[in-house]
């Protein structure tokens, strides 16, 4: 089989983004200035965002959503940019998944409430890997998905095995996470690593998996501490390419040792609309720069442009464009 396409598995949500021009204190109250409703999650942002970027890119979803408006919402979302949706289950039990995302204005920063609704029945079951053509598979996100993210006896979760397979079938894996504090964060990240080809995760995901802090006491980055990180996840069994991003620097570390990094763009006060979808934007750089074989200095340059795009809009895939239009984003008003 000749294998073409990126596949996306994991999370189908939506976000309820509500702006505040403060995030309050406890007990106290916040005025909600604007909301909207947008697709959220992995599959969605990171699928769309790659349709997007190259309407030409076969693209495919899998996961669960529930038998309800905000299903259907989100599921036309990706078929609108032509993604294939015939991998997508409905829940007759669960909700569709959703967040709250309240955005402070101005600074973009903001908070997440989360539902995991019908996310939590997503299971490797629903997902028939023969029938899977797709060059690569990225899964999303470790830790918000139940069924993926259980702990066996023998220590592997139903994740591994299935990436596992997905290697065995001639597919390159990929996956992405989200910081958590539970104390199976890394036994589950962990278990995981041996079956990725391409791990894109944050510097403070990153961080947790590797036990070394990517920032000091007052938040600023060290970059020293990021080469040792990253090549304590290559150590853990990652077979091709480690990428972490965060807001001053994209990294990259392959297997052959080389290790790569390209500062982000300076962006003017007020250019940023929100940062809801930023990391999903990047990742959907990523894999579509590891798809048509860029290097890895042009890899993360362009993943820097494509998340860039994203913080241009206030939801998490209207700031996307075609890849070579992306530079435009410098000329909107």
């Amino acid at each position: 089989m000749e294998r073409k396409g990126i596949a996306l598995a994991g999370n189908i949500l939506t976000d309820n983004v509500k702006f505040v021009q403060t995030y309050p204190e406890k007990g106290m109250l916040a005025t909600i200035t604007s909301e909207s409703l947008a697709v959220g999650g992995c599959v969605p942002n990171t699928g769309i965002d790659i349709a997007k970027l190259d309407k030409s890119m076969k693209v495919f979803a899998y996961g669960k959503v529930g038998d309800d408006y905000k299903g259907k919402y989100v599921v036309g979302e990706m078929k609108k940019v032509g993604i294939d949706v015939s991998g997508v289950k409905i829940s007759k039990t669960a909700p569709t998944s959703y967040s709250d995302v309240i955005t402070v204005e101005g600074t973009g920063e903001r908070t997440f409430f989360h539902n995991r609704g019908a996310n939590k029945e997503f299971c490797p079951e629903d997902v028939d890997l023969d029938s899977v053509s797709a060059k690569i598979l990225h899964a999303g996100y470790l830790m918000l998905l139940d069924s993926f993210d259980k702990i066996g006896e023998d220590g592997t979760t139903p994740m591994s095995k299935f990436l596992k397979e997905a290697r065995s079938k001639g597919i390159k894996t990929s996956i992405d996470i989200v910081s958590e504090s539970s104390g199976n964060f890394l036994k589950v990240v962990s278990s995981a690593l041996p079956h990725c080809d391409y791990v894109i995760i944050n510097e403070i995901e990153a961080g947790q998996i590797a036990g070394v802090e990517p920032r000091d006491e007052k938040g600023a980055l060290i970059t020293e501490n990021i080469e040792v990180i990253i090549k304590k996840l290559m150590d853990m069994g990652v077979n091709e390419k480690v990428v972490i991003h965060c807001p001053e620097m994209g990294f990259a570390l392959d297997k052959s040792g080389k290790y790569t990094f390209v500062p982000s763009i300076k962006l003017e006060k007020g250019f940023i609309k929100g940062s809801v979808g930023a990391g999903d934007a990047f990742c959907a750089g990523c894999l579509y720069a590891i798809y048509n074989d860029y290097s890895d200095e042009e890899m993360l340059k362009f993943s820097n442009l494509v998340a860039i795009n994203c913080l241009s809009a206030p939801d998490s895939v209207s700031g996307i464009r075609e890849k070579e239009k992306l530079s435009e984003v410098f000329n909107k008003k």
